[in-house]
């Protein structure tokens, strides 16, 4: 994935990355959860977020690497140089999809804020109760409901249930 490219414009590489990708996971028995293209430093990186029920192993990635490649040289759809990364999105993946809200609805996340509150907090671990276009509601271990404009949320993570210090505060 090295070298000048030559189509696409960057607000329409990740729609048509996506689009190519959707179709291969299928084959691969993967889903997409994400596709990023990002620059860090000089170098740009298109990342192709893969999941499954079971869990995403190296194996998959390879695979999906495999079968991604020569369709990404052939649409060339992305004009500088690159470096293509498929991974699985991890335990405490980052929710940033309608779909994954409401997969995630009553299971907890954490939210961490671009600027502390009014008490200085950035960061809140609570259920997901609701989600829409413009905020979300969740309810924290002391069952108080936090509701945070989207425009003030840096990110939302969902929360390693393995953990047994989360999983024991949210059940009691």
């Amino acid at each position: 994935m090295a070298g000048q490219k030559r189509g696409g414009s960057g607000g329409n590489v990740v729609a048509v990355c996506r689009a190519l990708a959707e179709p291969l996971a299928e084959q691969a028995g993967v889903s997409i959860w994400d596709v990023r293209f990002v620059k860090e430093g000089a170098d740009w990186f298109l990342r192709i977020i893969i999941d499954k029920e079971e869990g995403v192993t190296i194996n998959d990635c390879v695979e999906m690497t495999h079968l991604l490649n020569p369709v990404l040289d052939k649409a060339d759809p992305i004009a500088q140089s690159y470096c293509l990364e498929v991974m699985s999105p991890g335990i405490e993946r980052e929710l940033t999809r309608p779909e994954h809200f409401e997969a995630y609805q009553g299971l907890p996340v954490t939210v961490k804020l671009y600027r502390p509150d009014e008490s200085g907090r950035r960061e809140f671990v609570g259920l997901l109760l609701s989600s829409t276009d413009d905020q979300l509601v969740i309810e924290d271990e002391n069952e108080q409901e936090w509701t945070f404009s989207r425009k003030d949320v840096a990110a939302v993570h969902a929360v390693d249930l393995w953990d047994d210090d989360i999983t024991d505060q949210m059940e009691e």
